[in-house]
């Protein structure tokens, strides 16, 4: 499990780097305009898509019934089932994205109805749209390849993918960076491109693994209307963070103009560790639970699921603690740059720390969620996730005018809070989860050295910050990097020093690669 792990959080780590570098580009061309607020929109509902596909609601419904059919009949038939339900899927996405062309100025009034008070912005936000529109059937067939990948326990190519996203995206604002408009247009193409990258590249990647798909009639066969009837529910279930941050959306279009751009910088941060952690360990884990539970090992199951809590936590902790100390240097050093002044730049870093207060609960839920996927429960996780969508929107229209911006990354945080912590009660309830004494041991001693790590933070920080914010580009980033390096030495010292680390899962790990290498030498 670690070394799967790892394999996905090497990869999203090294294109989350290519989305820094990607957000910094934008930040300094578009800032917080209204170029920058119509691309923003337009890049949410694909986002949206790939998110819950990607990461959530079909690798919920696709990946154990892939699992379990590659396990209990073969390497065929778990290849007629990916190429039924892809066949499906291209003739249902196709139509989704020509209706999403034909009434996308409908769909805007849902997706930002702020918008409509300004022409110009809601015209762009349509126009964008249209153009990204074809990212959607693309990147659920990604994930629909990944999920296969995954299955067969190849997590590189899936994880490598999401980078040519950054890739083609950065290209696209070299070539026309010399206007706002053209500029902001040439992203929205450049998401389709990407999206025909990805699949190219995942399809590869297929071929290689000896699973070459073909798309034969579509049909509703047994095993695709099981993988519909999982998917459905699971879209809430899986996918209510993503669900949260629309609100988020719909609510910061109403507020001012700039801060749907406001938010968006401020999330993007929060999502590294996001991303990097709690796709990767979601991503390795559900295989894992699917194989446990197939074959009847309920203990080895609840020994996975404490193992991954323990290292989610043991990540988490300090990252939401440190973005939390450091969200004023971070978001200077990033974005204060070009077209986005330090004022807009200062708004995100108070909306960084508050997405950061939720970071936890935010990985948890994902670790959480395929402990009932795996086990073929997709109802329990919707009904969770329609109670915290709605506890966001409650506390968003709450908060919205007495906090502004500010309202809707605390309403997110707090209804993470919520899943997360409702979904273990169930799993706990359904003796599908027993927190046993080691993991609230190591538990407790990951938050006492992550709050060593954060005192270190607070009394450097004031050295840095402010040289930080009046220096280049690359000299600021270097500094708060340097601070940040900082804090994780100070934090993993002494989280040897006090064993927070599960330094057997680390062996084990080692152990087992060693095997690995020793059975394919000669």
């Amino acid at each position: 499990m670690l070394k799967n792990i790892a394999t996905v959080g090497i990869w999203t780590m090294a294109s989350r780097v290519l989305g820094f570098t990607r957000d910094i580009l934008i930040a300094a061309l578009l800032g917080a305009g209204p170029e920058a607020d119509a691309f923003f929109v337009a890049l949410k509902l694909p986002n949206l898509f790939r998110r819950l596909f990607g990461e959530g609601a079909f690798n919920a419904a696709f990946v154990p019934a892939f699992a379990a059919t590659l396990a209990a009949e073969g390497r065929e038939e778990a290849r007629r089932l990916a190429e039924e339900v892809a066949s499906v899927m291209v003739v249902w996405l196709a139509f989704l994205a020509v209706i999403g062309v034909l009434f996308m100025p409908l769909w805007m009034h849902l997706l930002a109805p702020g918008f409509a008070d300004d022409p110009g912005k809601f015209a762009l936000a349509v126009r964008l749209s249209r153009l990204t529109s074809p990212y959607l059937m693309l990147i659920c067939l990604s994930a629909l390849l990944s999920g296969a990948l995954n299955g067969l326990d190849r997590f590189a190519a899936a994880a490598a993918a999401p980078m040519l996203f950054n890739v083609v995206l950065i290209a696209a604002l070299a070539l026309f960076h010399h206007d706002p408009t053209r500029s902001s247009v040439a992203l929205a193409v450049g998401v389709t491109l990407s999206g025909m990258a990805q699949l190219a590249l995942l399809a590869l990647a297929m071929r290689r693994a000896g699973m070459a798909l073909r798309l034969p009639r579509p049909r509703l066969s047994p095993g695709v209307r099981a993988v519909m009837a999982r998917m459905g529910p699971g879209i809430l279930g899986a996918g209510v963070t993503q669900l949260n941050v629309a609100v988020d959306t719909i609510i910061a279009s109403l507020l001012p103009a700039g801060t749907v751009s406001v938010l968006y910088y401020a999330d993007r941060v929060n999502q590294l560790p996001l991303g990097t952690i709690g796709a990767g360990i979601g991503t390795a884990l559900l295989p894992l639970l699917s194989r446990q539970m197939r074959l009847g090992n309920g203990a080895e199951a609840r020994a996975s699921l404490n193992r991954a809590i323990g290292f989610a936590l043991a990540l988490t902790l300090p990252a939401a603690l440190a973005l939390v100390v450091l969200a004023q240097p971070i978001m200077l050093a990033l974005f204060r740059h070009g077209a986005l002044n330090g004022t807009m730049a200062g708004k995100s870093a108070v909306a960084l720390a508050a997405y950061a207060l939720g970071l936890p609960a935010f990985v948890l839920a994902k670790v959480f969620a395929p402990g009932f996927f795996a086990r073929g429960d997709t109802k329990t996780p919707v009904r969770i996730g329609l109670i915290a969508v709605a506890l966001n929107l409650a506390l968003n229209l709450a908060l919205m005018v007495p906090l502004g911006f500010l309202g809707p990354p605390l309403a997110t945080s707090f209804s993470a809070l919520f899943n997360a912590g409702a979904l273990a009660l169930l799993l706990a309830r359904a003796d599908h989860f027993r927190p046993d004494r080691a993991l609230a041991g190591r538990g407790l001693r990951v938050l006492a050295a992550a709050g060593v790590m954060a005192l270190a933070l607070l009394l450097l920080a004031p050295m840095v910050a402010p040289a930080a914010a009046l220096a280049t580009p690359l000299a600021a980033i270097w500094r708060v990097g340097l601070l940040i390096a900082v804090g994780l030495g100070v934090y993993g010292l002494g989280g040897l020093g006090i064993g927070a680390f599960d330094l057997d899962l680390l062996r084990e790990g080692l152990a087992a690669r060693r095997l690995r290498k020793a059975a394919r030498s000669p």
